[in-house]
């Protein structure tokens, strides 16, 4: 992009870009123009850069022999590239907009001031999101290599990138029960009637009413119905008391006892339910068949999975514009309360919504844009990104809150009551409303595709970040075995799930599933999230150097980073995730489910799994040092350098990287103007 002849490149040119001359038009200059400009920015003249050039003693790494994880026979592995812009563009696209964007982010805006909220969404969205974003893309796209070995920029630092694993592997293990949920609930949105529109089937017990959605909701006597339960059915005739009987809808039996089985706490584990077993088989055969063969196959199923829920969803929203009451709710979602922002706690949920839904931070960013083509424009990406989540999110709320309107305005009730958040609302709520639409099969197969395709999409990018690591650590052993390795994977994740099917599986799912889910979406992701996007600002912005990057982008593209970025990456950013990161520690509190306290050794639990994706950072460092050469603040300094095989993939800008780039001793004033606005520059 931008007229950079990477064919051409030579020692010289390339180290007068990377040290920041900045040539914007991409016309030619003199060498006498070129040297003028250098001397002005960098404070050298040519004979010191012939000096650099020939001299590699200024840039011997002694952690080369630590750090790298290739050898000269891995040389013959060439990884792969998008075969099309738009293959990563989707990809990025359906990795960020999720089952969240819909089920959970409406439910947040009612929850926290309505329109108000999204001030600081929007907030989070363009101080966080986006640079982060960008920030990951053009890492990725830099190094060519996935988010394990991307750390080589800062040895102390590899660490990093085993938390990325880790967590992804974490999210891929336990974020599919989900889609085994909404897959069971697709099979069934094939029968007549729908199955979550009885009471009288064998899974209902005694309160069971057919909806929320009628004021003519009668009682009969039960226990001369069926099986000894009290049954409430709307015939206008009232027969006997239930006044001691809790009332549940059929939607939300059939989900407690048909599909989950639930049991009364997580000390009864019960028995394995087949019928999730297969559901859980299905969604594991789902990801490997698009995941097979790595970018190649899923370049080409995101075309589907990424377009095709807009359309679906588009759909949704025509049909609740058509109902009345739909339009209340749509007013009520937009509505603000603008003294909610006084409460930190909005804030707070709005940036982990930003967190939990863009993706910053999880390795998958990182790991799709390192199959980048060099020079792909990163910022155009980014915003497409970022944009593509946050109007998803946003749209998302129309849709939903003309459907929960409405139910409002038939059941007489507030919407407060109506809207839940996560698997209650998709898995509850809207099978509810979906019973009183005409031709409910039709509507019930489009919303749980719908769902199906944005929960696939985002299992995706977490899946192929611990594919893609294991590749890059193994390349000549796996690298053309991706089909086996992916084949492996599954099953082994596909076995660890399977405790998520017990009948305490809706426990076991908070405690290593909703529990879990709730700790990763809440805390524990959040915590790891927070942390580590902290750690990436002050890794690239100040270690390495915001204005080393900036120069590596200037490579890539033509053009350095925008200010506005640089600024972010240095200052606002890392501020904002470590204020973030004390709240989320500070506002802590163990999750329930419906009044059920959770045992102290589930909560114990819990908090391990979110500790566990952090242990891998300080281990790591202990081991760098000890087996790094030098006093402690040679180690130091050995330690916070890239490592030597650090530097652009292509083979033919590799060597001329590590061999010219230039380390200035400036004083710390200097330093940070420097590294947050770039060298000063002067008029030619």
């Amino acid at each position: 992009m931008g007229g950079f002849n990477f064919q051409n490149v030579n020692t010289k040119s390339f180290f007068i870009s990377a040290c920041g001359v900045r040539d914007r038009k991409n016309q030619r200059k003199s060498p006498g123009e070129i040297n003028k400009k250098w001397n002005c920015e960098c404070d050298i003249d040519e004979e010191e850069i012939m000096e650099l050039q020939s001299d590699k003693s200024e840039l011997d790494y002694e952690s080369s022999k630590i750090d790298s994880k290739t050898d000269s026979s891995e040389s013959s592995y060439k990884r792969e590239t998008w075969s099309r812009k738009a293959d990563f563009i989707l990809s990025i696209v359906g990795y960020s907009v999720g089952v969240s964007n819909i089920l959970r982010f409406p439910y947040l805006c009612v929850r926290n001031g309505g329109g108000a909220f999204l001030i600081p969404f929007f907030f989070f969205i363009i101080f966080c999101g986006l640079p982060l974003f960008y920030l990951e893309i053009c890492l990725g796209q830099f190094s060519g290599v996935s988010s394990l070995f991307v750390w080589n920029m800062c040895p102390l630092f590899k660490g990093l990138g085993y938390l990325m694993v880790t967590v992804s592997a974490l999210m891929s293990w336990y974020y599919i029960t989900m889609l085994c949920w909404i897959i069971y609930y697709f099979f069934n949105s094939f029968k007549n009637p729908l199955p979550w529109s009885l009471c009288d089937q064998s899974w209902n017990e005694a309160g069971c009413i057919l909806s929320r959605l009628s004021t003519n909701t009668t009682i009969v006597n039960c226990s001369e119905v069926f099986m000894g339960h009290n049954y409430i059915q709307e015939n206008g005739t009232y027969t006997c008391n239930v006044s001691n009987i809790e009332l549940q809808t059929a939607p939300k039996q059939f989900w407690q006892n048909n599909v989950l089985h639930i049991s009364s706490g997580i000390e009864e584990s019960g028995n394995v339910q087949w019928h999730l077993v297969i559901c859980l088989l299905v969604a594991w055969i789902l990801v490997f068949l698009c995941l097979m063969k790595g970018i190649k196959s899923v370049g080409k199923v995101v075309y589907f999975t990424a377009i095709l829920p807009y359309v679906l969803l588009t759909v949704v929203f025509v049909r609740g514009l058509m109902m009345p009451g739909s339009i209340d709710g749509i007013i009520f979602y937009l509505k603000p309360d603008f003294s909610r922002l006084l409460d930190i706690q909005v804030w707070l949920e709005a940036g982990l919504q930003v967190f939990y839904s863009l993706g910053p931070a999880w390795g998958g960013l990182i790991t799709m844009s390192s199959y980048n083509k060099f020079d792909n424009n990163c910022l155009r990406d980014a915003i497409i990104g970022t944009l593509a989540d946050t109007l998803t999110s946003f749209y998302g709320g129309f849709v939903i809150f003309a459907i929960l309107g409405a139910m409002s305005y038939e059941a007489k009730l507030p919407i407060t009551e109506v809207a839940t958040s996560g698997p209650g609302l998709g898995l509850v709520a809207y099978p509810e409303a979906i019973n009183k639409l005409p031709m409910p099969q039709v509507w019930a197969v489009i919303f749980f595709l719908m769902l199906l395709f944005l929960g696939i999409d985002s299992q995706f990018g977490t899946f192929e970040t611990v594919c893609s690591g294991l590749v890059d650590a193994f390349p000549q052993k796996l690298g053309k075995r991706r089909i086996l390795l992916t084949a492996c994977l599954s099953c082994v994740l596909f076995l660890l799930g399977l405790p998520f099917t017990m009948n305490g599986g809706m426990y076991l799912y908070q405690i290593g599933g909703m529990y879990l889910y709730q700790i990763v979406d809440w805390y524990a992701a959040s915590l790891c999230v927070m942390l580590t996007s902290f750690l990436e600002c002050i890794v690239i912005g100040w270690i390495y150097g915001a204005d080393r990057f900036s120069r590596d982008i200037h490579l890539m593209q033509g053009r350095p980073a925008p200010l506005i970025f640089r600024v972010c990456w240095c200052i606002v950013t890392p501020a904002i995730m470590l204020i973030a990161f004390i709240m989320t520690l500070t506002q802590y509190q163990p999750p329930t489910y419906e009044g059920y306290q959770y045992p102290v050794f589930a909560r114990a639990l819990g908090l391990l799994l979110a500790v566990v994706p952090l242990i891998p950072l300080p281990i790591l460092m202990i081991i760098q040092f000890l087996q790094t050469p030098g006093t402690f603040w040679e180690r130091l300094q050995t330690l916070l350098r890239p490592s030597k095989d650090w530097g652009p993939h292509p083979d033919h800008l590799k060597e001329d990287y590590q061999n010219s780039y230039c380390h200035q001793s400036q004083n710390v004033l200097n330093y940070m103007t420097t590294n947050i606005f770039g060298p000063p520059t002067c008029k030619l």
